[in-house]
This record gives C-alpha cells, sequence and structure tokens, in this order.
C-alpha cells in the first residue's frame, strides 16, 4: 500500500451519502477516486460539475475527481476504498470485480444489512469478502448527507481496530465543518447505525399518527435503552451508549426533516400502504430492510425489543399502526 498518511481513497456509490463523502475528500485530497453506477451520471458530473439526481447545490472541480464505472479501476487506483452504496445494492455493485482486495482497507458508510446474509456490512466484508478485520472500517454519524453539502457543522465517528487507520481516514474526512471521534467499536457503530433507521421509522409513524414531542421523548429514550441491550448481547464490550455514534446518531435521524426512514414511518403513520410509501419515495430508507433481519435476531437472541417488534409488525406482518403503537405505549417508561 502506498503512502498511508495520504492514502489513495476511492468511493463507491453515486447517492447522497456518497456524494457527500466525496465533497468531504476533495477538501483534503489532490484527487478522489469515484465509482458511478452508469455513464450518464459520469458524463454528467464531468460536465456539469454536480450530480444529476443527489445534492445537485454540491458542485466539484473536475481535476479533483477520477470518475469510473469500472470497478476494477477504482479498486487498482485506490488505497483505501469507501463503500457507500444501499445495502440492497452492494453485491450487485461489486458485481464483476476481480481486483484483489487483499491489501485494501475498506470502509463501510452503508448503515444498511445485506439481505442475502441478514447482517452487516462488516461482517460480509468479513465472511463473504474474506477482508481481514484488521482492514475493516466504518463510517457512522451523526450526521446527514444534506447538512454536509450545505457545511454546516457535523460530526463523524470513523472506527477501526488500528487508531492509525481510523485516523488516516479521519484526516482526510476532517475540516471546518467536519469534526471527527475516533472509536475501535467496529461492528457496535455499525449496528447502532442500523439500529437508528428502525427506531427512526418508529419516531416518524408516531408524528404520522399525531403524537407529539412528549412522546418523542419518551419513544427515543427508550430506543436508546433497546439498542443497548441488543448490541450487549450481540456485540458485548465496553462502550458508553451515551456517546455521538450511538445516541447522537439516534437522535438526528429520529428528530431530523432530512431523515428518510422517519419520512418513512410519517407516511406510514398518515395512512399510505407500506408498498406505497416505499414506491414513492426516491430514496432507499435502510430501516425497511433492517426490520426484518434485526427483529429476527432479537428473537433469537431473546432480547427484548417492543419497538423493533412493532416496527417489524407494521412493515412486515400488515399490523395496524394505531393499535400497534397503542399497545407499544403500556411497555414505554
Amino acid at each position: 500500500m502506498q503512502n498511508l498518511q495520504k492514502p489513495k481513497i476511492g468511493v463507491i456509490g453515486n447517492g447522497s451519502w456518497a456524494t457527500a463523502i466525496v465533497k468531504m475528500l476533495c477538501e483534503n485530497l489532490e484527487s478522489v477516486n469515484w465509482w458511478v453506477r452508469t455513464e450518464y451520471t459520469k458524463g454528467f458530473i464531468e460536465n456539469q460539475r454536480h450530480n444529476p439526481k443527489y445534492l445537485t447545490g454540491v458542485e466539484f472541480h473536475p481535476e479533483k475527481i477520477r470518475l469510473t464505472t469500472d470497478i476494477n479501476e477504482l479498486v487498482k487506483n485506490s488505497d483505501y476504498i469507501i463503500l457507500a452504496v444501499p445495502s440492497i445494492y452492494l453485491q450487485e455493485a461489486l458485481n464483476g470485480l476481480t481486483e484483489n482486495l487483499s491489501d485494501k482497507i475498506i470502509f463501510s458508510a452503508v448503515k444498511g444489512i445485506i439481505p442475502e446474509i441478514k447482517d452487516v456490512v462488516g461482517v460480509f466484508l468479513q465472511e463473504k469478502m474474506k477482508i481481514p478485520k484488521e482492514n475493516i472500517g466504518i463510517i457512522t454519524g451523526p450526521s446527514h448527507a444534506e447538512e454536509v453539502a450545505m457545511e454546516r457543522l457535523s460530526y463523524l465517528t470513523i472506527a477501526a481496530l488500528s487508531e492509525k487507520t481510523a485516523k488516516n481516514m479521519a484526516d482526510c474526512l476532517g475540516s471546518r465543518y467536519i469534526k471527527t471521534t475516533l472509536s475501535d467499536d467496529i461492528f457496535g457503530t455499525e449496528y447502532a447505525s442500523v439500529l437508528k433507521n428502525i427506531f427512526a421509522i418508529a419516531s416518524g409513524i408516531a408524528r404520522g399518527l399525531g403524537y407529539g414531542d412528549n412522546f418523542q421523548a419518551v419513544l427515543i429514550s427508550n430506543a436508546i435503552r433497546e439498542m443497548k441491550r441488543f448490541l450487549d448481547v450481540v456485540f458485548p464490550t465496553h462502550r458508553d451508549i451515551n456517546n455521538s455514534a450511538y445516541l447522537g446518531d439516534l437522535l438526528v435521524t429520529g428528530y431530523s426533516s432530512f431523515s428518510r426512514n422517519r419520512l418513512l414511518g410519517n407516511m406510514i403513520g398518515k395512512g399510505y400502504t407500506v408498498r406505497s410509501a416505499i414506491l414513492e419515495m426516491n430514496m432507499v430508507a435502510e430501516g425497511y430492510y433492517a426490520a426484518q433481519s434485526i427483529y429476527e435476531k432479537a428473537k433469537i437472541e431473546n432480547i427484548n425489543m417492543p419497538i423493533t417488534k412493532m416496527v417489524y409488525q407494521i412493515l412486515y406482518e400488515g399490523k395496524n399502526p394505531d393499535k400497534e403503537l397503542i399497545k407499544l405505549c403500556v411497555s414505554l417508561n
């Protein structure tokens, strides 16, 4: 690997979060390798200097980005690779990969469950892609791509077993409007980023049904305890659940108008069917796909997760949102 102090970084994905990450990297690096799905998107960014669909207000300088639709070209020319593709499309994006990943550092910024294995990206990388655990990192919030695009002060948590690896990535992402925190809790921070999406759907359902801020406060305080119970069983380690990577990410996703998971829940609470709500959204709500896997894992491990159970039953069993939320209220405190 070349020059670890200033690694060559490649970003896989062309959605809003991938676009925000490329923007952050361009603040610090002379060039960024960027894989996008289609030649149309590649040509549009090269000619118009912005993403045609996501965060269109972000302007890129052509000399700073190396665009490609060839996954192998990106991997070959990168030391660190950031995955920023929705979890349901990740395996498709990696199809055709023949380049060796054994000497690469792979960071996931996905925040979702891989449907085929019903687990997080870190586990997928380790078990299916045979990436050593020490070569896996996680980029998580609390942050929304939209506020990064507007250069509003935002915070990221960079997790890796090696502090040096985490710091290298943090140095590439940090700027006057991006502050970074390091962690070695790879799977804990990644699972927290998945769980908060499920809880944000619950928050949105409550809002759509007309519940107010007082109830939202109770819901979120119960959600962070539910997150702690899950993490303490599935990935036990010393962690402060009140840190930004856990509680902070939950708060921003549960309350923000930018949260697509909260939006999905809000639509369902207002009377949309699950299917119609998903079809109307033009972005992936990761919490929908995560709810089933997390519910099943919690059931196997006998973890009490009433909020997750409610979301699962509404999304996958067709239960009535109003009635299920009334039932949930009995267990909250």
